[in-house]
């Protein structure tokens, strides 16, 4: 698969990473600041990821904006998107998923329990009939 991560905070990026080279998968990764630079990668991208994982809050442009102007697109719009952030804010949760978000994970503290969740995101996705179709 390859896989988007959208995350301004470099310790969330190496933590990501770290978890995508422990999975042993083989999925390719590429990780972008904001949600402009998200817009601008899958712009001038012909191969678009298979999976985004999108953090909320995030300078320029965050999570909810990128999500919005994501599924008017009418080649994104069918991108599986999961939301990985630290909000607990129910208004960010039904607005996601009123944006048609495809998963909303909160990080948790410990490192063991973002493995676990970003495992099983990973693993169920690439078994996902959608991506098999791409």
């Amino acid at each position: 698969m390859r896989v988007l991560l959208i995350e301004d905070d470099l310790i969330e990026k190496m933590k990501f990473e770290k978890t995508m080279k422990g999975h042993d998968s083989g999925h390719a990764m590429v990780s972008v600041k904001n949600g402009e630079e998200a817009i601008e990668f899958l712009a001038q991208n012909k191969e678009l990821p298979d999976l985004i994982f999108l953090d909320l809050n995030m300078p320029k442009m965050n999570g909810l904006e990128f999500l919005q102007i994501l599924r008017e697109h009418k080649s994104w719009c069918y991108l599986p998107t999961v939301i990985l952030t630290t909000s607990m804010n129910t208004k960010d949760l039904k607005k996601a998923y009123e944006l048609g978000v495809s998963g909303y994970i909160i990080k948790p503290l410990k490192f063991e329990e973002y493995v676990d969740r970003i495992e099983k995101a990973l693993s169920y996705w690439s078994i996902n009939e959608l991506i098999k179709s791409n």
